[in-house]
């Protein structure tokens, strides 16, 4: 009989990115039936590392890299289709068999070239003040979408509305933004012939993913982006378009809350982002570099050199109390082996008073100084580890030094790009 109080887990990034959620989830995947993603699009990116073949992922959901995983791409989640298939295409160049493994929400909202042309033009009114976005559209299609005149999958197979919408939408940025160039009748062919390819991948997500627990298959939500740049909760407005905490996985899927069991954080041994924004433990300086090119901080997307600094114990408890983790995922420790001495960041300094949460104002955050405590390093490799015992006990220190901070138990630990190259603890 199935168990109808089957819970999905969750994977979230709890900093700005960038922190190797792909990678788990690909570990857990091969005990799951079903992989999801919530929200964000393919400003996202995830590297998995399997059997030394590299897979980059964007928009589609990393669990397609186990072959008994079904993928779904959900509601929340906004989808330029030209990506959609190419990424879908380079994956099984690689030897990926998903047929019949991937589906779509048929109430994702669309992201079109014309999305991406604005988000140019965007960031180029901003000026210095720019936020630093991929540039993939994300932003102005969640702009189309609160503003009501998105247009969603289930659009596509009505083609008077479709074209309607589509009319209506690019006037009205070329209003805004005056005759910039996109070809409004080659879009409608092209989108045309995009509808009927991705028919046999459209599904009512809500009602899939719902049947699916009620079935007691295990379910697996992967979160794009991090908390750190949430739409409500982040360094706004240097954050993303969406809700990237746990509350994006009920408003992204149509889930409740009750639905919803295990929540792992998964969190770099130090700090990274990409972009505009604020960044209190930013290292400008040898030491920033030198985790840079140890721990290849470049983006997946992007190519960008990602801005590095040390683990900040501000962000990571802020994180915990919203997205209320039951486990911690620390990633890349392996990247400290080199350093003598390892500093992490325990509270601010704003206005002469000391402060232990992460701020709204980001005024406040820009005349922050940073307290740190100073860790002893332990200068030997950990990438041949494989259990807890066998790391040094040093690293061992630093990973009770963040468990004891948040009070939630660090359970896998990152030690390596590839699969195997991870401790359960």
């Amino acid at each position: 009989m199935a168990d109808k109080n089957t819970k999905a887990s969750v994977v979230l990034g709890s900093q700005w990115g960038d922190e190797g959620k792909g990678k788990l989830v690909d570990i857990l995947a091969k005990d799951i039936d079903v992989c999801v993603r919530c929200q964000g699009g393919n400003n996202a990116g995830h590297t998995i590392v399997v059997d030394g073949v590299k897979y980059a992922f964007h928009m589609l959901p990393s669990g397609l890299v186990n072959l008994k995983c079904v993928s779904v791409v959900g509601s929340g989640v906004v989808v330029h289709l030209p990506s959609f298939f190419s990424e879908l295409e380079e994956l099984e160049a690689q030897g990926l068999d998903c047929d019949g493994r991937l589906f779509i929400s048929d109430r994702c909202h669309l992201v079109f070239d014309f999305h991406q042309i604005v988000d140019g033009l965007k960031e180029g009114e901003l000026g210095r003040g720019s936020i630093g976005t991929t540039k993939k559209g994300i932003g102005p299609a969640y702009s189309s979408k609160a503003s009501r005149s998105g247009i969603r999958v289930h659009h596509l197979y009505h083609p008077d509305e479709f074209e309607k919408r589509l009319r209506t939408i690019v006037a009205a940025r070329y209003r805004r933004y005056g005759d910039f160039d996109y070809d409004v009748e080659a879009e409608l062919a092209r989108y045309k012939q995009l509808a009927q390819r991705l028919r046999p991948y459209v599904i009512d997500s809500v009602e899939y993913l719902h049947n699916s627990l009620d079935a007691g298959k295990r379910v697996l939500v992967e979160g794009a982006n991090a908390l750190m740049l949430d739409i409500d909760f982040g360094t706004y407005p240097y954050v993303t378009s969406s809700n990237t905490g746990v509350g994006g996985v009920c408003t992204g899927l149509g889930i409740p809350p009750s639905k919803i069991g295990d929540v792992i954080g998964v969190a770099k041994a130090y700090t990274t982002r990409v972009g505009g924004g604020p960044f209190p433990t930013e290292l400008l300086d040898n030491v920033g570099q030198k985790l840079r090119d140890v721990g290849a901080e470049y983006g997946v997307t992007t190519g960008r050199p990602r801005r590095c600094g040390w683990l900040d114990m501000v962000v990571l408890r802020y994180s915990t109390m919203i997205n209320g983790y039951t486990a911690i995922n620390l990633t890349k420790l392996d990247v400290l082996d080199v350093f003598d001495e390892i500093k992490v960041a325990v509270s601010y300094v704003i206005g002469g008073k000391k402060v232990t949460t992460f701020p709204a104002d980001l005024d406040d955050l820009e005349s922050a100084t940073v307290n740190y405590v100073t860790l002893p390093g332990w200068n030997q490799s950990i990438s041949k580890c494989r259990s807890f015992a066998e790391l040094p006990e040093n690293c061992q220190k630093y990973v009770r030094f963040i468990e004891n901070d948040i009070g939630v138990p660090v359970k896998w630990i990152g030690v390596g790009a590839g699969r195997e190259e991870m401790i359960f603890v």
